[in-house]
């Protein structure tokens, strides 16, 4: 690890000059990292059908479990992840990964749906450690290669959104919905014990109190039109994504399908496609430019999606399969678009990268919850049509905000 130890002095927090202070194994190292973290979140969501007797909860309670996770997530993106640019990064990850393995113990050894549910909570809030470790992976990057680099580190953390729902039930039904719990604590101790030997430190890159920092994500939006962009383009694109992806199961299980859940979960596989595009879009992004990569990916997405319109010209036995040829494209250009709007933010302001990449993800996460409730209306009003055309309508307009960009910061 001596091209890592000698990768920051003082100017820790900038962008290296070279590929020295970030090895392969480093690299390896920071999506490893985010897989773990982000796998965390959705351990629980195989599970809940079989934990909710164990501890005599009924199907409400127990459907908190997710829910308590995801916004335990969201309020530690909007309000721990802009603390990177104040305190020394490594210790951020480190403390954090700390607490995530304390609360997956805490879950595997609830006596209580209460207990559990506290523990989702916490659970939520610390694997936030995720979105620390992918500006610092940006940070240490040269300039020249950062969209690289952070595409490969999303490769691991899309990965490990992919695999945690097969891991976690493989694991829960040979040795119960505990042990997954327990297993996910050790491998999160292992990574920080990992990331406590190889990760250098970070000089803090601003002086401003907590209240201020918060304050100054509306600043930050105000005073960078490209943040704005990618904040908005990539919320449309995530609205489209989540509309047809929490629709998807219902529509399944109608004429003329009439498919399981089983089938429903086998559509997640098409993430395994965006994941490993992470890295190709991040080297367009280096060689092109990440504006001409925002555009291909939302003009993929707009397509795939239109492309769910002419299921009623094809033949019965190849709907199934034109479904799963749209999502693959979508989740391609969902992704290759994240990739590209993360390294324009991350090229906006070296001293904010972890506020910048919170207002990136609360973007984000408004689209998502905008799209799950916009297409659940339109499936029960307009049909599986109108969950099309809200995610159509929805990439379109984030093309549209992507062919008129300028290269202003």
């Amino acid at each position: 690890m001596t091209t890592i130890q000698t990768a920051h002095s003082a100017a820790a927090a900038m962008p290296a000059s070279s590929d020295a202070g970030l090895s392969r194994p480093l690299v390896f190292l920071l999506a490893a990292g985010a897989g773990l973290a982000a796998a965390s979140l959705y351990y629980s969501q195989p599970m809940l059908g079989i934990l909710g007797p164990d501890i005599q909860a009924d199907g409400r309670s127990v459907g908190w479990v997710p829910t308590l996770t995801q916004l335990g997530y969201a309020a530690g993106i909007l309000l721990l992840a802009p603390l990177g640019d104040r305190f020394d990064r490594r210790r951020i990850i480190l403390a954090k990964a700390a607490v995530l393995v304390a609360a997956l113990l805490a879950a595997g050894f609830a006596p209580s749906i209460a207990g559990l549910l506290a523990a989702s909570l916490v659970l939520g809030l610390s694997a936030t450690l995720a979105q620390d470790i992918v500006p610092a992976a940006a940070t240490l990057a040269p300039a020249e290669h950062r969209g690289r680099v952070v595409g490969t580190v999303m490769t691991g953390l899309l990965l490990g959104i992919l695999l945690s729902r097969v891991v976690s039930g493989l694991i829960a039904e040979h040795f119960g919905w505990r042990a997954v719990f327990v297993a996910a604590a050790g491998s999160i101790a292992l990574l920080g014990v990992a990331l406590w030997r190889g990760l250098p430190r970070f000089a803090p890159t601003t002086s401003l109190g907590y209240g201020e920092l918060l304050a100054s994500l509306t600043v930050l939006w105000g005073r960078h039109p490209a943040l704005r962009r990618a904040a908005m383009a990539q919320g449309l694109l995530s609205l489209g994504f989540s509309a047809f992806w929490s629709t998807l199961a219902v529509m399944l299980h109608g004429a003329p399908f009439h498919l399981g859940a089983a089938a429903a979960g086998a559509f997640g596989l098409a993430g395994a496609a965006g994941a490993l595009v992470a890295p190709v879009a991040g080297r367009i992004a280096d060689s092109r430019g990440p504006e001409l990569m925002t555009r291909l990916g939302a003009g993929l997405a707009a397509l795939s999606f239109a492309a769910m319109f002419l299921s009623p010209l094809v033949p019965e036995g190849g709907r199934l399969w034109l479904l799963v040829a749209s999502a693959v494209g979508f989740d391609l250009g969902v992704q290759a678009s994240l990739i590209a709007h993360q390294t324009i933010v991350y090229g906006i302001d070296p001293a904010a990268r972890s506020r910048l990449n919170a207002v990136l993800m609360v973007g984000m996460f408004i689209g998502m919850a905008a799209g799950a409730t916009l297409g659940s209306q339109a499936l029960a009003v307009w049909g599986w049509n109108g969950v099309i055309a809200v995610a159509t309508i929805a990439s379109i307009g984030a093309l549209i905000l992507r062919l008129f960009t300028r290269p202003e910061r």
